[in-house]
């Protein structure tokens, strides 16, 4: 299952699911509104369409950025059958410095809603697990310069390479944030993940 990021809707994911399809892979694609749809709403029916369309069969969740916290906020709902995978491209995984700024910003508020608010409280993003058997993936593409929000830190544009670690082990690619799903080493490693599953 793969899910988009924020801004972005499952068309963003077409050329990932065209790829990971062509490997033998059967992706299906989950689209939400965050300007329309409240991060429980959407998580709900995340449950159900898993729920429905994997049923018992083995399964692997994808998210890019926003995606990736909405997994994380269904996973301890999926305990009778958790996904053998995940795999997190660009994740938020603490209150990203991007998310704190533009939530005093009334146009991001206005289209983004509660979620776009949540990704800046240290509180909601600290108590979201980390499922087990996930694989983060990290863009290093983003500018960097010392008049630069990130300074010389690397990142991918929206998050640096902290912010999207969170402490964790990743894999770093040379993509930035909005389009680190058409990355091809990323592509190619989560289908080699998911064929070492199968």
């Amino acid at each position: 299952m793969l899910i988009h990021g924020m801004g972005r809707t499952p068309l963003s994911m077409l050329y990932l699911q065209h790829r990971l399809r062509k490997l033998g892979h059967n992706p299906h694609l989950f689209g939400y509104s965050p300007t329309l749809e409240s991060l429980q709403t959407v998580t709900d029916r995340l449950l159900q369409r898993i729920q429905t369309q994997v049923g018992s069969q083995p399964y692997a969740l994808l998210g890019h950025s926003l995606g990736t916290v909405i997994i994380r906020n269904a996973y301890h709902q999926l305990s009778s059958h958790p996904p053998a995978a995940c795999f997190f491209l660009a994740p938020p995984m603490v209150a990203c410095q991007a998310a704190k700024f533009f939530s005093k910003v009334g146009l991001y508020r206005l289209f983004t809603g509660e979620m776009g608010q949540l990704l800046a409280q240290d509180s909601f993003v600290g108590q979201l697990a980390l499922p087990p058997h996930t694989k983060i993936y990290v863009g290093t593409g983003g500018p960097r310069a010392p008049w630069l929000p990130f300074g010389n830190e690397l990142n991918d544009g929206i998050l640096s390479v902290v912010e999207a670690s969170g402490g964790h082990k990743v894999v770093t690619v040379p993509a930035i944030h909005t389009f680190i799903m058409n990355s091809t080493p990323v592509v190619e490693d989560i289908a080699q993940s998911l064929d070492a599953l199968a």
